[in-house]
């Protein structure tokens, strides 16, 4: 029987985060102050992050030590598995080998604790007393939830509203961790009435959370801002992941041809791509496939240049592919990843030519989910499920020239709490794009 899942022991825990910005061979462009336009200083982030998160926001140094009270959390579910998908290969008919890392294993259902924890044990040693953030499809606030029960912090989610009703049960588990939850834009800060205001029925983006979030951190004493994706700090925790999976397919006796993530703000891309750039700069042929939505196709649509990472403009200006900081994408079910702009990391490898992207219609998405289910027997998220379908589009092209190709993608996320939405797909109802 071939060997399919490949597993690491506790000790094998990444030690230290991987942080690609020492490496890249052009510089990336700084932040700019949303008011002078000129390059933010770290006293200009003090009004919203801790200063620790400040100077992983900022560094240069290739590796930063993940703390033993981080690696102990991390060993409640890391290192999570990579597995070989054989009988996806099979239904497919493909000389392709292809594998997943599981980032689902988490308590959570995603990838996004690794950053989580990681940002609020930072805050927790700072003395900050709450931690203020928003949420797409709740991935991210379930796992800030849970880091802030763990480390005893007050917690306030604003979800984008329309994941706020489409994913109830995640608002759920918000709760049971002791969060609050604001369905956003909500009345519960001056912009979200604002925009309540011109339009009562506006289904939110994650653009308009984050500008809540802000708001609320600046008006609320002992609280700071926790970001889920988008910022260096935030892909340089979740480079775990691709830490693993390197080893992991040493224990295979495999390279991967393609490595493919989903991207929305481009955290779990980061996390599994960028430890495979220092080999790709030595030479290795390696190629990195984001793959996004049509309905907000930043990398593939997008434009490179400064804009805000909200959409009341309060956050410093990112270099980054964007479809505009007041974009508000369609109703998609893959809630995560409805946001305007990638991660200047991920956009600044994008124009240097060493990621690749593409984007799928939502339809076509969860057609590859429902075969995965199928054939691996996991029901993926809406938003794993864009790897899910790079992963089998690149098996498809290597069965069609005939050529073993090794694809790696991240699942960095079940869809337990999102069987609503594969209702709506089985049911012929999805909209939004």
């Amino acid at each position: 029987m071939t060997r399919t899942s490949f597993s690491l022991s506790e000790e094998q825990i990444p030690t230290h985060w991987y942080n690609l910005a020492a490496d890249l061979p052009e510089v990336l462009p700084p932040p700019l102050h949303p008011g002078t336009k000129q390059p933010a200083s770290a006293s200009d982030m003090a009004g919203i992050f801790c200063d620790p998160i400040i100077e992983q926001e900022m560094t240069t140094q290739r590796t930063i030590e993940v703390p033993a009270e981080v690696r102990e959390k991390y060993a409640l579910w890391r290192p999570t598995p990579l597995i070989r998908a054989i009988h996806l290969e099979r239904a497919l008919q493909t000389p392709a080998h292809i594998y997943y890392k599981y980032e689902g294993a988490s308590p959570v259902g995603s990838h996004k604790p690794n950053t989580a924890i990681a940002q609020a044990y930072y805050n927790k040693k700072a003395g900050v007393k709450r931690l203020a953030t928003e949420t797409g499809a709740g991935q991210w606030g379930s796992s800030l939830a849970m880091a802030c029960r763990m480390f005893g912090l007050e917690c306030v989610v604003y979800m984008v509203k329309v994941s706020f009703h489409q994913k109830p049960y995640r608002k759920m588990l918000m709760q049971t961790w002791g969060a609050e939850v604001h369905g956003s834009p909500s009345a519960h800060t001056k912009y979200g009435k604002s925009v309540l205001q011109k339009d009562p029925d506006c289904p939110g983006s994650l653009g308009i959370a984050i500008s809540e979030a802000i708001e609320d951190t600046m008006t609320h004493p002992h609280t700071k801002y926790a970001l889920g994706s988008v910022l260096n700090h935030v892909c340089l925790h979740q480079t775990v992941i691709g830490q693993e999976t390197i080893l992991q397919m040493e224990q295979a006796g495999e390279e991967p041809d393609v490595v493919i993530g989903c991207a929305g703000g481009g955290s779990n891309f980061a996390g599994i791509a960028f430890p495979f750039v220092p080999g790709i700069l030595k030479g290795k042929k390696t190629r990195l496939l984001a793959v996004e939505p049509d309905a907000c196709p930043s990398l593939t649509r997008g434009e490179l240049r400064y804009d805000f990472g909200d959409t009341a403009g309060m956050t410093p200006l990112m270099m980054m592919y964007t479809m505009g900081h007041d974009f508000v994408p369609p109703s998609i079910h893959a809630g995560g990843l409805r946001y305007h702009g990638m991660a200047p990391l991920v956009s600044h490898l994008r124009k240097l030519g060493m990621v690749e992207a593409v984007s799928y219609h939502q339809k076509q998405v969860f057609e590859a989910a429902t075969l995965f289910a199928q054939t691996q027997a996991i029901v993926p998220a809406p938003e794993s499920a864009h790897a899910i379908k790079g992963a089998i589009d690149e098996a498809i092209k290597a069965r069609e020239e005939n050529k073993k190709r090794v694809i790696v993608f991240n699942l960095s996320g079940h869809g337990l709490m999102d069987m609503t939405s594969y209702d709506a797909y089985q049911q012929g109802k999805l909209s939004g794009d």
